[in-house]
């Protein structure tokens, strides 16, 4: 039972690093300093994504499955609701290479828009400094 449940934890963690990765950026709108933790994670997701590498907590998660005596991902709500959007059914090189640009136009828009907020900023400082 422990087993099963540390693979689900990792699961969830998975899911929300992998929603963080992709759309993170959103967060970073609201709260500037987060960009310190976001873009790597966007990059790390991206490339995972255009290189085609599976991510280090997928053998981790089906490891504790296997020591919990589970073969696959039938069962319980997270492994029915949660699995299929990490491991969706014919994922392709194609598909996956679409998520990455994806990730990365959506964080280059909002990143562009925080650097555009902070040189409009510098420019209404600057301007009124002189």
């Amino acid at each position: 039972m422990i087993w099963r449940t540390l693979a689900d934890v990792v699961l969830v963690l998975h899911l929300a690093f992998a929603i963080f990765a992709g759309i993170g950026g959103l967060l970073v709108l609201r709260w500037p300093r987060l960009w310190r933790i976001h873009v790597p994670c966007a990059v790390w997701g991206a490339l995972i994504m255009f290189a085609g590498w599976i991510c280090p907590l997928t053998p981790l998660e089906n490891g504790l499955r296997r020591r919990g005596g589970q073969a696959g991902y039938e069962g319980g709500f997270i492994e029915h609701y949660v699995v299929s959007v990490l491991y969706p059914r014919g994922l392709t090189r194609g598909i996956q290479f679409g998520i990455g640009a994806g990730v990365v136009i959506v964080n280059a828009a909002v990143y562009g828009s925080l650097i555009a907020r902070a040189r409009r900023r510098r420019e209404r400082i600057d301007a009124r400094a002189s």
